[in-house]
């Protein structure tokens, strides 16, 4: 399964009879009227959707978990009265918190390029916290989704990865129905991308930077020279260079051996469509660091570009990849 495509709804919660996280203590006070025992077990079977959703909206599972902790604390403080559609009300809920902190988010303009990249081999994110949130999002459907307005990531996420109508989309983005949809629509045109090349070529054109990214996370200097054109002419930002290392390098071996020493980062790349072309995005936790435009000639690598410049990066036109069609054996 191609793991940067929208997915559905996630894996159902934990099991019945845990208690929610966030849960008041014993002996603390519960709603009026509320039995708080039921109330922990109706919220946690719908604990897991809530997380995913979360998840996708924010691109953090730390905000995630806090968005649905914050959402048990408003569920055990309403009366019970008010609530018709459980399921309904506690998506509206965590949407909203996902959308006020999006808007934050924009407002601050929080630009994580100028950090450094974290090296796996001395502290990068944590191991467990980084693979579930790949694993359930994508690390490419991230980075685009983080380039997307607060109000049409909130469309699009519960829309087209939880069928959420838009009747009820509408009132938690604050737009009617049919301006909900067409938030949904534009982000979806920016996920989806427009792709520079025909399927056939453009899967061929994936399928060489799919074997330098694998090669590059390897380390194996044969596997890398047998991806990339003998005259391979590599340039980099400035910022996106080590000590010693030239803006430009000319030369498969020189190529190669620098890119076993950049490989120590490829893990945290993912395949994606730049500016219409398969590229790679260097994406901790899901934020852009690095985006390398990769020049393809003759099922080889002839060229490629790091760009680590925030500007530049900004300026770049991202996409999830197309599923690649299954070929009969």
């Amino acid at each position: 399964m191609d793991r940067d495509a929208m997915p559905g709804t996630a894996a159902g919660a934990p099991g019945a009879g845990a208690p929610a996280a966030g849960a008041p203590e014993a002996g603390a006070p519960a709603a009026p009227g509320r039995d708080a025992g039921a109330t922990g077990e109706r919220f946690e079977a719908e604990r897991g959707r809530l997380r995913a959703i979360a998840q996708r909206m924010l691109g953090s599972t730390g905000e995630a978990e806090d968005a649905v902790q914050e959402a048990w604390l408003r569920l055990v403080r309403t009366d019970p009265a008010e609530i018709g559609n459980l399921p309904g009300w506690l998506t509206t809920v965590v949407s909203r918190i996902c959308l006020d902190l999006l808007r934050a988010r924009a407002a601050r303009r929080e630009e994580p390029t100028d950090e450094a990249l974290p090296d796996p081999a001395g502290g990068g994110p944590e191991p467990e916290r980084e693979a579930l949130l790949i694993e359930s999002v994508g690390r490419a459907l991230l980075v685009v989704l983080d380039r997307l307005g607060p109000a049409e990531r909130v469309a699009f996420v519960l829309h087209d990865g939880f069928a959420v109508p838009f009747e009820q989309i509408a009132p938690i983005v604050g737009r009617t129905p049919v301006a909900a949809k067409k938030l949904a629509s534009r982000a979806r045109q920016r996920v989806r991308g427009t792709a520079a090349l025909p399927p056939e070529p453009l899967a061929g054109h994936r399928r060489v930077v799919e074997a330098f990214l694998a090669a590059a996370r390897g380390g194996d200097l044969a596997d890398l020279l047998a991806v990339l054109a003998p005259d391979v002419v590599r340039r980099a930002d400035p910022a996106a260079l080590g000590p010693g290392l030239a803006p430009v390098a000319r030369g498969a071996r020189a190529v190669a051996r620098e890119t076993t020493v950049f490989g120590r980062r490829a893990r945290y790349g993912a395949v994606a469509l730049v500016d219409g072309l398969p590229g790679i995005l260097i994406a901790p936790d899901g934020r852009l660091r690095l985006v390398l435009r990769m020049a393809v000639a003759d099922g080889r690598v002839a060229g490629y570009e790091v760009v680590a410049d925030p500007a530049r990066l900004a300026a770049l036109d991202l996409a999830v990849l197309p599923v690649l069609p299954v070929l009969a054996g």
